[in-house]
């Protein structure tokens, strides 16, 4: 396993790139990353996860402009992405059809989120395609914050690490916009300011 620091993203990208799995900070939590349209890595990843295979992963982008790439955006949902992205927000819509099957959950949604970590969206900028990105902890595990930790439990199982620790260590608000709004986690962005910037 390498060790990187955050200076390394070329480094980082081409291990990516070639369907490494890595671990690096974001401006939430620790985070694994693979690409998104490589099934090994993938499949990898479940396994370092320890993850059931029937919850899809969070497709990180370098930029807001992707996001009608990969799913499909209404009125709310650009409200949302407008005010809080990038930053501590997942978002959950309707995923178009070019996504990998395995990047959609089983009622065709897909999650996505923006870091407000520039390093984070410089890698995936330089990767030069999006990325599956869970936190980095075994399923049912508290996320980890600091790449040391990362090292002492996964350093047999992932390609590198790059070096450094998540500043808020509380993981992002998700939500899921349907025909309703529902917030599936809350984080640092509260319910309230979710309904408040919707009119709701």
């Amino acid at each position: 396993m390498k060790k990187l620091s955050k200076r390394q993203l070329c480094e980082a990208a081409e291990i990516l790139s070639n369907g490494g799995l890595i671990a690096f900070p974001t401006e939430t939590v620790f985070g694994f990353g693979v690409i998104f349209d490589d099934k090994e890595s993938y499949r990898r990843l479940i396994q370092v996860k320890r993850r059931p295979p029937e919850k899809p992963f969070t497709l990180m982008l370098s930029s807001i402009d992707d996001i009608e790439k990969y799913a499909y955006v209404d009125e709310r949902a650009t409200k949302l992405i407008k005010k809080y992205m990038p930053g501590q927000f997942t978002i959950i819509l309707k995923a178009k059809e070019n996504l990998p099957s395995y990047c959609v959950s089983k009622e065709g949604n897909v999650g996505i989120r923006i870091s407000g970590d520039k390093m984070v969206r410089d890698l995936i900028g330089e990767v030069g395609k999006p990325l599956l990105v869970p936190s980095a902890n075994k399923s049912g595990e508290p996320p980890l914050t600091k790449s040391d930790d990362v090292i002492k439990i996964f350093e047999k199982e992932i390609d590198a690490v790059i070096e450094g620790e998540s500043i808020s260590n509380i993981p992002s608000t998700i939500v899921l916009l349907n025909e309703n709004v529902n917030v599936i986690r809350e984080g640092v962005i509260t319910k309230e300011e979710i309904f408040k910037t919707l009119g709701e």
